[in-house]
């Protein structure tokens, strides 16, 4: 497959959290910030990166009968791996996520690709489709994360040094100064209202983009057909 249209896939026409809408539960309760978006994020990414790669090197091994408890063996060997290295390098950020990071396991969109996609398709092909598939659900997580802090909190990377230790604490910029706070955006109803508006916000730019005249072909190209 063309990894242009991977890549265009995992970002926009199957985004995981947008289009798809799988994972819904890390990405409602974690997103109440974008530094945790991004945390998240980037641990779903390496996790199916380094999960559709097993799978696909393992693809001619496994007997039908038993690849969706391989795939999850797989998952979980990934996770665990994950888990103790953000445990040891990012303790704080690993505290806020909490039960979080060991429930990737159970993201359909990981166990998903490992069936659709990288069991029926080369390594490297399997560890770019997990890529562009992260990179769609981190970039879901993030602008949803920056939205509600934004309206929550009127900041945007609050409590970065979580992530990227004391440079982080330069990071943090205060949008709305003297913001009394909004409680309904950091609360669960307000990850769907905020998760809503998005989704919308993602389908009015597919369909204005659909509705754009396309430029005239010119005479003489291959690709244009007969004259009238």
């Amino acid at each position: 497959m063309n990894p242009k249209q991977i890549f265009v896939d995992g970002l926009w026409r199957q985004n995981t959290g947008m289009v798809v809408l799988l994972g819904l539960c890390p990405l409602l309760a974690v997103s109440g910030t974008a530094v945790n978006g991004i945390g998240l994020g980037l641990a779903t990414t390496l996790t199916l990166v380094c999960s559709n790669f097993a799978v696909s090197l393992s693809r001619r091994l496994l007997r039908p009968e038993i690849r969706i408890p391989a795939y999850v063996l797989i998952i979980a060997s990934v996770v665990t791996t994950i888990q103790l290295l953000m445990q040891a390098w990012f303790h704080d950020l690993y505290r806020v996520l909490g039960i979080f990071i060991p429930l990737i396991v159970t993201n359909c969109a990981i166990i998903g690709r490992a069936e659709a996609f990288a069991s029926r398709n080369p390594p490297l092909p399997a560890a770019l489709d997990g890529l562009a598939t992260g990179l769609g659900f981190c970039l879901t997580l993030v602008v949803l994360g920056a939205f509600r802090e934004l309206v929550g909190h009127g900041t945007l990377f609050r409590q970065a040094q979580l992530l990227f230790g004391d440079v982080g604490e330069a990071l943090q910029l205060t949008v709305i100064p003297n913001h009394p706070g909004f409680l309904l955006a950091l609360l669960p109803p307000g990850a769907f209202i905020a998760l809503g508006l998005l989704i919308a916000g993602r389908n009015w730019l597919s369909n204005r983009s659909s509705r754009l005249p396309r430029p005239a072909r010119v005479a003489g190209n291959p690709s244009a057909g007969p004259a009238a």
